[in-house]
Parts: C-alpha cells; structure tokens; sequence
C-alpha cells in the first residue's frame, strides 16, 4: 500500500473514534437514537456534519501530499501546511470533526452528545495550547508565528494577508 494512502487511511481511522464510535455508544447508552425532529432540522445538522467530514476528508488528503505527513499528531507533517482550509483557520480537521458531533447532536437530539462535544471541544483546546502549537512553534518558528497571528484556531475567518 503506498505510504500517502496508508496515512491518509490512519488518520480516518484514528479519526473515526470520536465521530463515530464514541457517539454510537454514547446513543446507545441513553437509549435515543431517533427522536421526532423535525425535517428541518434533520437536513441542516446532516448539511453541517457533511461540512464537517469534507473538512476532515481534506486535511486527511492534504497533510501527506503537501504535507509529506499526517494528521495525526505522532506522524506529523515535514512541511507547514498553510493552504486551502487552513487560510481561514488553524485547525480544519478538528473544526469537522466539531461541527460533524454538533450535527449528529441535532439530528439525534442527544445533549448527550451536545455535551460529549463539549468536552472534547474542551480537550482538544488543551492539547492545542499545550502541546500542539508550542511544537509547531519550534518547528516552523516564524512561519508558524506569523500564521498564527493572522489565522484564528476555532472560527473560520477570511484570511488576513
């Protein structure tokens, strides 16, 4: 299998985690899997969790082709990623994965879901201040620091150049 797919594959998985497995047994242990909401409300938290796994499916293709790497945190990438999603924010994958729970939420009218998101919002924010950009700090230096002064982490934004 050529290394670009098989990263690209590792990371979906890795990335199916907390979309899909988590939320499925999260459902399943408050026993609501579909509620009576309302049409409207099921095509705009389907639209929005479609947002998010192009957004997620993008980085995935994105980080070993420009990247030479992956998404995922122990196999980053060689070369800074500033293209694409990540002109309007810092962290596209883990905006998708965001708004993909956030739909999922709605569709299945789960506050338990809504609260799971909540808390891994609350982690992956964390790990971001702590972890993530302190070493994308050492290893882009100013590169990073001049992306990270004009691209914001969460809410996507046009891009300041």
């Amino acid at each position: 299998m050529p290394k670009d797919l098989a990263s690209t594959l590792a990371a979906l998985v890795v990335g199916a985690v907390p979309v899909l497995l988590i939320p499925y047994a999260i459902l399943k242990a408050s026993g609501g899997f579909l509620g009576t909401t309302p049409a409207f409300l099921k095509i705009g938290s389907t639209f929005l969790a479609l947002i998010g796994i192009l957004a997620v499916g993008w980085v995935s293709l994105v980080f070993p082709t420009k990247g030479k790497g992956t998404p995922i945190p122990i196999l980053p990438p060689k070369e800074f990623v500033a293209h694409g999603l990540y002109r309007y924010v810092r962290n596209p994958m883990y905006v998708g994965a965001l708004l993909i729970l956030v739909g999922e939420a709605a569709f299945f009218e789960s506050p338990w879901l809504l609260l799971y998101t909540a808390f891994l919002w609350a982690a992956l924010h964390a790990f971001l201040v702590l972890v993530e950009e302190p070493q994308l700090e050492r290893r882009f230096d100013d590169t990073y620091r001049l992306y990270r002064a004009k691209t914001p982490r969460w809410i996507p934004r046009s891009p300041r150049d």
